[in-house]
């Protein structure tokens, strides 16, 4: 397992298990695109921003919902994972590079850019929700959440998603 950051003594860990049974390497972190923190704790609590489909490239996942001439929801699906995946990095940067520390995925909130007469927000989001439950083990994965339909999201990215984590102290 490639990894950045990672702590020999968490290799054993569930969570490393898991990550390395799928095959995912944990890319750098992205920073913000303007006058905000990609993370912030709060007593045990750390609220990520907003995470958008994005690459290690720099390549952005973008188009709409529900047009005709739109992406498909297959496209969408996987836009939410990488927001999934980004999602993780920046709580991978949050705890200095131990995910070990996560006691509870708490909460997720998508956005999918969609049309007004779009109605599968929750089937984007559940390609977001099952990757952090794979990662994190259903006990620590499961979470509550939001899925919305927004009219236009920031560089037109396909999905937007802020999580909030429990850590231990």
């Amino acid at each position: 397992l490639k990894h950045r950051n990672l702590h020999q003594t968490t290799m054993a860990s569930p969570v490393y298990e898991n990550l390395k049974r799928i095959g995912l390497v944990i890319p750098k972190a992205n920073a913000p695109a303007a006058n905000y923190l990609p993370f912030k704790r709060t007593g045990n609590l750390v609220y990520i921003a907003g995470q958008i489909p994005k690459n290690e490239q720099g390549e952005l996942m973008t188009g709409k919902l529900g047009l005709e001439k739109g992406i498909s929801l297959e496209q969408a699906q996987e836009a939410a994972k990488l927001c999934g995946v980004n999602i993780i990095a920046q709580m991978n940067a949050a705890t200095n590079g131990d995910l070990t520390k996560v006691k509870s995925v708490v909460k997720l909130e998508g956005f999918v850019n969609a049309t007004e007469d779009f109605r599968d927000h929750p089937k984007v989001l559940n390609h977001a929700s099952d990757l952090l439950v794979e990662v994190f083990g259903a006990e620590v994965g499961a979470h509550s959440r939001f899925a919305v339909g927004a009219g236009s999201l920031p560089l037109d990215v396909t999905v937007e998603i802020g999580c909030i984590f429990e850590i231990e102290d």
